[in-house]
């Protein structure tokens, strides 16, 4: 049996990701192509221990150190429980976050060294890496507005607010600048708009499992 591929979706808040994944969801279902859609922290019993610490307990405040090892002993869970059994049997993985978020967060964000968040990251991890990550590019302004017309209550990361925020948009530009296989896709259209992108760069990024004819 193939091998099935890993992709990570990754963006600021208000990028749209959830939205995106969902439609990615519906035009595999139409392919008949076996997938998981699933999230990071999250996806294991203990990455939804950790989600309800790093994003739902807005009180707490943490040494950046913490939550970089909080999100890491998520995703040594979600790694070992859920993504590489689900590649080994065939499946195509979509990630609404994945390694690329930990750097830009806690390297760009909270300031901590990037080389050591790598090496971190690399260790939780197995060195498992996505076969494609995408980044939804919205300008921080624009995904703030989306969030609050959305009703949606901010987490413990949306409340560091702008400035922050500015610094993980800039880390996620520049990592795509340097990571082989990150690739940007602007969010500032409607969604339909941008899962025509999604589905036009799968096919070119990869050929063997998108072809020409599903998008």
């Amino acid at each position: 049996m193939a091998r099935g591929r890993f992709i990570a979706l990754e963006g600021g808040e208000g990028a749209g990701k959830s939205t995106q994944a969902a439609l990615l969801s519906a035009w595999l279902d139409s392919l008949g192509v076996p997938h998981l859609v699933t999230r990071e922290p999250g996806g294991t019993p203990v990455g939804e221990a950790v989600r309800s610490v790093v994003l739902e307990r807005t009180d707490l405040e943490m040494p950046a150190q913490s939550e970089l090892f909080l999100y890491l002993a998520s995703r040594a869970a979600f790694v070992d429980q859920v993504v590489r059994p689900a590649l080994a049997a065939g499946r195509t993985v979509i990630a609404d976050r994945f390694n690329l978020s930990t750097m830009a967060y806690q390297g760009y964000g909270r300031g901590l060294d990037l080389e050591e968040v790598r090496r971190a990251v690399a260790l939780a991890t197995g060195g498992l890496e996505p076969d494609l990550t995408i980044f939804f590019d919205v300008p921080v302004g624009q995904g703030v507005d989306r969030q609050r017309k959305g009703g949606l209550e901010p987490d413990r990361m949306e409340r560091e607010g702008a400035s922050f925020m500015q610094r993980v948009r800039d880390g996620y530009l520049a990592l795509a600048r340097t990571e082989p296989k990150v690739r940007i896709v602007s969010a500032t259209g409607s969604p339909e708009e941008v899962h025509e992108n999604v589905r036009r760069l799968l096919v070119a990024e990869l050929p063997e499992t998108f072809r020409l004819d599903t998008v």
